[in-house]
């Protein structure tokens, strides 16, 4: 058949987040049934770099753009693949779909049908019986006996037929209620004595059985898909396979796999009513706060986060929730048990990667479009440091849709890094046409003051805005961010989807960046925080970009939080900063001149951010939304702070069900949608173009 073509060319293959995407050349061998790779088409005589066996493989164009698709082999490894425009995507995908299912129904007319094995959990008596108590050699696991035996099989059939998968339904069936069985004999034993329901082993065994249980269900889904592509003949264009969303609700197995039992409504505390009833209570209004700085005080909240012993005690917890998680599952919608919060909210975050304003507002004093670009990546190496608190990694807040957070800070003129012969503090006739009220109200003030407001805008999917400024100095930061989450076995994974616009307004320059991903690792043990992923910094204007490499560790040596980058002039592609160094401790800069720089981000001074008191907080910022939950932290209560975020939770959920009801749409308060972005209503561009626009029409 002329579909069954050998075909080749050139594509794009995702290799890891240090070397990212590179061109490979492909070779789709029919009648291998293989999909080989090489370094170039010139080496395409000599051994391929990659070979992948196409039977029993699944091939799933990705809904990230129109050019991307992955090959999932029976054997587990994975190549992402991007092709050139959506037409060769869709060529490749439907021959290699083709190839697929050719060799994968040839398999199954040469070989017989798996033999049907059932499972069953053998009765050792009530967990009193002296049968039950263990020696100290003996391991849990061997506690239970597992029973093999073969069913009698009928006359052989052909693969995928559909009594076959009737059949393996009920096997299926059968499995999953013998590993109900083993959950709820696991948990009924005792708390205490030499075999308990706490036992280590035998809560890796629960997390494992889960764990193995999903995995069945999503090759049984395959399964299915392949038996309607038989019928149809092929697999549908653009038919994407997914992973299954797990049958337990995560939400209710917080307490080693029993539900949480909460207090019914008229015994909950007063606090937890009133979070329930804010949104009912107060018709809230939406338009724009103005937020007076004269009203925020210096911030005295010092929430360390290297309490470790909460993870230790947690284990059992972190053990159940991994046995109903799978690799790749997307956590956006899974509800986290609490012990592993942070006392703050991710709108919080954001902010304390402000730190050091003085960073910051030192950016615009750079003499040249070079040396502007440096301060900024200078800038922007430091921020990630105090962005974290602590070692150990634990999660913000979720932040509910329509939360707000609001800060600023203020800055010694004094403290600004500026260069001989600049004055900041008067401007030429020229500058001063375009000076707000605002600002000339704070050219007196021996001080810089630096505001920042974000909110979050979206729910599903959970999209941030965040917006800072310098109204003195004439400059503005505003960003989005998507966050999406992924569990990847021992870690998890989150990538910060979206993209930041710095503005110096007394340059006309504009500086695009975007975030690395976050990485909690070791999960079951103590979880620490690392970064990875390429950024990129760029301004049109001036033709100066920087390219930034996060590099995670590698399985064997290396180094924690190592970070690399250069800044170049694109028109000359000259080098004129390198640094290298670590994310969270020093690094070093080395210019175009020779001179070397080295940061100590331990020992940079921070700016503490000002915020208003709770009482002059509106109900949806940050700190008075989350209070009740940041209290009951702090005194350690976790059963009390599950509460309080559930009741939350739930009133966002209850509204977000009658928005759809009554199909009425979410208005923001500070940002406004603009083509794929977020950008805050009154940014400090549009204030400047104004009072241009105004002195022109007074002169």
């Amino acid at each position: 058949s002329d579909h069954m073509e050998n075909i080749y060319g050139y594509l794009m293959k995702y290799t890891n987040l240090v070397t990212g995407w590179q061109y490979r050349f492909f070779v789709l061998n029919n009648d291998a049934g293989l999909l080989e790779y090489f370094v170039n088409e010139q080496s395409r005589h000599l051994k391929p770099r990659g070979t992948l066996q196409l039977a029993g493989a699944v091939i799933s164009p990705s809904d990230e753009d129109s050019h991307t698709f992955t090959v999932n082999a029976a054997s587990g490894e994975q190549y992402k693949l991007r092709a050139t425009d959506a037409k060769e995507r869709q060529h490749w995908v439907s021959r290699l779909q083709i190839c697929t299912q050719h060799h994968t129904e040839a398999i199954g007319k040469n070989n017989p049908p798996l033999k049907s094995r059932s499972f069953s959990l053998a009765s050792q008596g009530s967990a009193n019986s002296p049968g039950v108590q263990r020696r100290p050699s003996q391991n849990a696991v061997s506690f239970f006996s597992v029973g093999h035996h073969r069913l009698p099989t009928g006359k052989r059939v052909p693969i995928m037929q559909p009594d076959h998968l009737v059949d393996v339904r009920e096997m299926m069936s059968q499995a999953e209620g013998q590993q109900r069985d083993l959950i709820r004999s696991i948990e009924c034993l005792p708390v205490s004595g030499h075999l308990t329901s706490l036992d280590q082993d035998l809560l890796m065994l629960k997390a494992t059985s889960m764990a193995t249980m999903n995995c069945l269900n999503d090759c049984f889904h395959i399964l299915q898909l392949q038996h309607a592509s038989q019928q149809k003949g092929s697999l549908p264009a653009g038919t994407t396979i997914s992973w299954l969303e797990p049958k337990i609700s995560l939400a209710n197995h917080f307490k080693n796999g029993a539900a949480q039992n909460f207090p019914a409504e008229i015994n909950k505390p007063a606090s937890v009513r009133e979070e329930q009833s804010i949104a009912e209570a107060c018709q809230l209004t939406r338009e724009p706060e103005e937020i007076n700085p004269d009203e925020e005080l210096e911030d005295i909240c010092d929430d360390k986060e290297d309490d470790l012993g909460a993870v230790e005690e947690q284990r059992s917890v972190i053990l159940h929730l991994l046995s109903q998680l799978k690799l790749g599952m997307d956590l956006t919608r899974v509800v986290l048990p609490t012990f592993i919060l942070e006392k703050r909210s991710l709108l919080e975050m954001y902010a304390d990667f402000m730190s050091h304003p003085d960073l910051f507002i030192a950016i615009t004093n750079g003499t040249s479009p070079e040396e502007r670009m440096i301060r900024f990546v200078e800038y922007y190496l430091t921020s990630f440091h105090e962005g974290r608190k602590g070692a150990i990694a634990k999660k913000p807040y979720n932040p509910i849709i329509g939360e707000t957070f609001h800060c600023s800070w203020r800055m010694p003129k004094s403290d600004v890094a500026t260069d001989a012969g600049s004055n900041f503090s008067a401007h030429s006739p020229s500058e001063q046409v375009t000076l707000s009220k605002d600002l000339e109200s704070q050219t007196d003030l021996d001080y810089y003051t630096v505001k920042f407001v974000a909110e979050q805008v979206s729910h599903h999917p959970p999209v941030s805005g965040f917006y800072a400024e310098c109204v003195e100095r004439k400059m503005c930061v505003n960003a989005h961010v998507w966050t999406k989450s992924k569990f990847l076995g021992m870690s998890i994974g989150v990538t910060m989807v979206g993209e930041g616009l710095l503005s110096l307004l007394e340059h006309g320059e504009e500086y695009t960046f975007s975030l690395p991903c976050a990485y909690a690792r070791s999960i079951l043990t103590v979880p620490w925080v690392e970064l990875g992923g390429k950024v990129n910094i760029n301004c049109v204007k001036t033709g100066y970009s920087a390219s930034i490499n996060f590099h995670t560790k590698p399985f064997y040596g290396g180094k924690l939080h190592r970070v690399t980058g250069e800044v170049k002039q694109n028109m000359t592609n000259t080098v004129v900063c390198r640094v290298q160094g670590e994310w969270n401790s020093v690094l070093e800069f080395t210019y175009s001149n020779g001179e070397t720089k080295y940061v100590d981000l331990t020992k940079l001074s921070v700016t503490r951010k000002r915020v208003r008191p709770l009482e002059k907080q509106g109900p949806f910022e940050s700190r008075r939304l989350w209070q009740h939950v940041t209290e009951s932290l702090r005194d350690g209560d976790i059963d009390k702070a599950t509460e309080h975020k559930r009741a939350l939770e739930e009133r966002q959920r209850n509204e977000e069900r009658i928005r759809a009801e009554t199909e009425a749409p979410w208005c923001t308060k500070y940002f406004l949608k603009e083509g794929e972005g977020w950008v805050y209503h009154k940014p400090l561009w549009k204030t400047v173009s104004a009072a241009q626009t105004q002195q022109m029409d007074t002169n």
